[in-house]
Formats: C-alpha cells, sequence, structure tokens
C-alpha cells in the first residue's frame, strides 16, 4: 500500500514541503531514496526501536521510502516522526484520511519521545501559505509554530500520542494564544536599564544619537570606564520592533535552534556578544548546510564587538558587505541561501595595549609607534562603515556616589522614537532606507543641505582638527539626525560641532 505523509525542509530561513511516500509491498527489506543524509538514513533504527517500545508492529514486508523532490538533499533528524506515521498508516496501523491536510515533523527517541526540532516558525509560516490545516509537531516546539494563525497546531509529546491523535483517539487540543497580546506583553522585559549608569552622560548622548539615527557607534576608553555596560543597554533605547520586525527576527532565531522554547516570539531586539576568538563563518554565517552566523541573529537589534582590535582581521572583513546591503548571501555549488542582516554595529575597544593611552590618571606605558600599530588592526575601509567615535573616560567618584538616579531608558526612547517617526516620513518613498544611517552619498548631497555659518565651521574642522574626506559625509549624516532629535527641520551650526566631536579617531592627532 502507498501512502504520502507532508513534512517541511528549511533552507536558509525559507521552508519547503517534503512529501515522504511510503511503499509498503511483497519481498523483505527496507529502502530509502530522495537524498537523505546520514542522520536521515540513520533514522531506520530510531523508528523500528520506537515502533517496538510503543507496543506497534513493524511490518514483515518490504517497505520503500521516498523523500520528495528527490533531486534536493533532505537533512536531519525531523523526518522521523512523518517516516514513522507513513510506516503505520501504510500498514493499516493510522487512519489514512487523517493525514489529508496535515504537516508532521519531529524526531525520535528509542522510547518513542519526540526531541525539539529548528525552524518551526518559517515552516508554520510555509504551512498556511501551502494551505495545510494542522500541523503535528514536538510539543516543545508548538508554541513558536502557533504564532501563525488559521492552522491548528497540536503539541505532542511522543509517537504514541501522534497515533492517537490520528486515529481520533485523542483529548490533545490545538494551541491557540493571541499573538499581539503576547508580543505585547513581552516588548519590555529588559532586564538592565540606562538609570543603572552614573555620569558618563556625553556617552549616553552620542548613544541616543545613535539610537535615533541608526548609526554604527564605536567606544574607545580605558578598561573598566564603562565600555561594556553602556553598550548592552543600546537595545533598551531603540524603539519597539514591530510585530513583522517580530517575526523576521523569531524566523532566524528559529532555523538556528536558539529561540527559547518558552517564548515562542522574540519581542525584543537581540543583542549579540560574540568572543573575539570567532570564525569569520561563525559570524556571517555558513557551513556545509548554511546556517544563519551571528551578523543574522542580530538582525533588527544590535552587534557588539568587544575588544575590536583583538578579533582577527579576515573575521572583521567579511562583514563590510553586510553592513552595506543589510543582508549576507552564502553560495554553494548547488544553490545560494540569503539571510537578512540588518544590525547596529556597536564595537569597544582600548586606545592602546596597555589601555591607558590618554587616560587623565594614568600615564601610558606602550612604546613609540604602539599605539598608532594597534589601532591599524581595525582596517580603514571598516572604520569607514562607523560613523560615531566617542572616547569613554572613567567616571569621577563624586558621580559615582551621586545619589541623583540618572535619567531612563524608557525616556531617552520616547526621544528616539519620535526622531525615528521624522526619518519614516523623510524616507517613506524610498525603498530600502528607513533611517539616516542608510543614506548614500547622493541622498546625503540631497537631504543634508547645510548653510554657510555650518558649511564655515565644518571646513574649519576638516582644516585644523585633521578630519580625513571620508568624515565628511558621516557628520553630514550624524548631524541630521541631532536635528532630528532636536525636531529642527535645518540642519545648524550647533548640530555640525556636536557631530563633528563625534569624530575622534579621524583626527591626526590621534595616536601620535
Amino acid at each position: 500500500m502507498l501512502v504520502k505523509v507532508f513534512s517541511s525542509a528549511v533552507y536558509g530561513v525559507q521552508a519547503y514541503t517534503i512529501t515522504v511516500e511510503v511503499n509498503i509491498g511483497g519481498g523483505f527489506g527496507y529502502a530509502m531514496v530522495g537524498l537523505p543524509d546520514n542522520a536521515v538514513k540513520e533514522s531506520k533504527e530510531r523508528i523500528f526501536t520506537a515502533l517496538k517500545n510503543n507496543q506497534l508492529d513493524v511490518p514483515k514486508h518490504k517497505i520503500v521510502i521516498n523523500l520528495a523532490p528527490a533531486d534536493v538533499r533532505k537533512e536531519g533528524s525531523s523526518y522521523d516522526l512523518p517516516i514513522a506515521i507513513g510506516i503505520l498508516a501504510a500498514s493499516g496501523q493510522v487512519d489514512v484520511q487523517n493525514l489529508q491536510n496535515t504537516l508532521i515533523l519531529g524526531e525520535l527517541s528509542l522510547d518513542g519521545t519526540l526531541q525539539p526540532i529548528k525552524g518551526a516558525l518559517p515552516i508554520a509560516i510555509e504551512a498556511k501559505k501551502k494551505g495545510f490545516k494542522r500541523m503535528i509537531l514536538p510539543q516543545i516546539n508548538a508554541g513558536e509554530a502557533a504564532i501563525v494563525n488559521d492552522v491548528e497546531i497540536y503539541g505532542v509529546q511522543n509517537l504514541s500520542q501522534a497515533v492517537d491523535l490520528l486515529n481520533g483517539n485523542s483529548t490533545i487540543e490545538p494551541i491557540a494564544f493571541d499573538t499581539r497580546a503576547l508580543f505585547q506583553q513581552a516588548q519590555q522585559e529588559y532586564e538592565v536599564d540606562f538609570s543603572d549608569v552614573k555620569g558618563q552622560d556625553n556617552i549616553k548622548r552620542a548613544m541616543e544619537v545613535a539610537a535615533a539615527g541608526g548609526h554604527n557607534i564605536i567606544l574607545i576608553g580605558a578598561p573598566g570606564a564603562g565600555k561594556t555596560m553602556l553598550a548592552k543597554r543600546l537595545p533598551t533605547i531603540l524603539p519597539p520592533l514591530s510585530l513583522q520586525e517580530a517575526l523576521e527576527t523569531t524566523k532566524i532565531h528559529s532555523v538556528a535552534g536558539k529561540l527559547h522554547h518558552k517564548k515562542g516570539l522574540v519581542a525584543i531586539r537581540p543583542f549579540r556578544n560574540p568572543h573575539h576568538t570567532i570564525s569569520d563563518v561563525a559570524l556571517v554565517g555558513g557551513g556545509i548546510f548554511p546556517q544563519p552566523g551571528e551578523i543574522s541573529l542580530a538582525h533588527n537589534g544590535v552587534l557588539f564587538l568587544d575588544e575590536l582590535p583583538e578579533f582577527k582581521r579576515t573575521v572583521l572583513e567579511v562583514m563590510r558587505q553586510p553592513l552595506e546591503e543589510r543582508c549576507v548571501t552564502i553560495s554553494r555549488a548547488k544553490f545560494t541561501v540569503e539571510f537578512p542582516a540588518s544590525f547596529m554595529l556597536v564595537a569597544a575597544m582600548n586606545p592602546c595595549p596597555c589601555g591607558y593611552y590618554n587616560h587623565p590618571e594614568k600615564e601610558c606605558l606602550c612604546a613609540p609607534g604602539q599605539v598608532q600599530k594597534y589601532m591599524s588592526k581595525v582596517s580603514g575601509p571598516l572604520m569607514d562603515r562607523i560613523d560615531i567615535h566617542i572616547e569613554v573616560t572613567p567616571v569621577p567618584f563624586k558621580e559615582l556616589s551621586s545619589k541623583v538616579k540618572p535619567e531612563s531608558s524608557a525616556t531617552i526612547r520616547e526621544r528616539v522614537i519620535k526622531a525615528r517617526n521624522i526619518q519614516q516620513k523623510r524616507f517613506k518613498d524610498m525603498q530600502g532606507i528607513h533611517c539616516n544611517a542608510q543614506m548614500h552619498s547622493a541622498l546625503v548631497r540631497k537631504i543634508c543641505v547645510i548653510n554657510e555659518e555650518s558649511e564655515n565651521l565644518l571646513r574649519t574642522a576638516m582644516q585644523k582638527l585633521g578630519l580625513s574626506a571620508r568624515a565628511y559625509d558621516r557628520i553630514l549624516k550624524v548631524a541630521r539626525t541631532i536635528a532630528d532629535l532636536a525636531d529642527s527641520e535645518n540642519i545648524l551650526a550647533e548640530h555640525i560641532a556636536e557631530a563633528i566631536h563625534y569624530r575622534s579617531l579621524d583626527r591626526q592627532s590621534w595616536g601620535g
């Protein structure tokens, strides 16, 4: 008897329907075709053992399994449950009629327990597009898939529950919850706040400007000055995720297997903080079967690179294209996968190997030329993509011991949201541009028009401070954001002056 069971596979962040065809006929043996990888081939022992341990009959005739389409390689262990159900249906132990419009997936343990799978959300989205009415999957992934409406999601713990459900002998109800209510409830779950940071008002201001315009930022300062503490609080002042952004982000985390199973939806902006020993593949994504890297896991959030010069140069250089394109394309001989990667880059570094160059109290112990050598570990093209450079100095005892409560993240976020709304109106007719940081040079010339006073100030700064040519556009973009925060239609001289202050590393005097 021939039976068809529907399952799914994930490539990149997109899901595709896979048809598991099971035929039981004359003879003896077991055969699987359709380009299965080793994990799929090994499913035979898991499935047969699980069937026996759940008092289900293993057919004594020849079993042939085809995974269609046969020209697409199948990987992973999520085909265990659909294959097992197909065998049971073909041998008359499961009602074939109940397999219609049903998508099934899950990994089996030897006792029939279901293990979690990756990519439940994109699979559920694809199931809805293809017109499936219900999904059966491991209970631990059910909340993630239930975000999608119009598909009944059944979470089962083991093989026996799945069989009972398909035979109409189960009391398991489909999971249902209000996605929007869950999303609104989880949006304020930050564990940190800018009110925890004493002093550093100028750095907080720079972070606010970065958040308001979507600008990349680098913090340079001595050890213990508070660079990491400040960076970790940046997501708390960014505008809240929209539901569409939350779904995009959740899909990526689902595919990577990084989603917290008790939270079906990523409702707050991601903050990724990879160690400096990370490889280039782990950062941008890749592998034999490409998986998203850290820059994609930071999509719609913040990627924080602490101790920037300690990262391998090749690792930093592979970020240059994703920083511009807001996505990363990974090509293999037979297929190409694209992962979204629209993130804010926040970097932190010491000014020199000993960490005390330009320190107000401690003396730098580095030899002549060492500071410049240390700074040159970060290439010019990468630094060119960072709009704001700010020096972080240690907080004086007077400010540390102050009883005055600093400004909260919520207060700062209100100003950021207001500035972002201005930018959304400005760029509403421009494809792929949502904030000031994404403007290209031609657009900067068109939008960032300055008066004569501002132009004279910028010319003087370029000459006297030795600012590089690449700093020109960056200053104009940041000045536009500062003007938006001030609700000013025009860029004024005071906005240009503040933007110039945020280009520390472009000064010729830096690093000797």
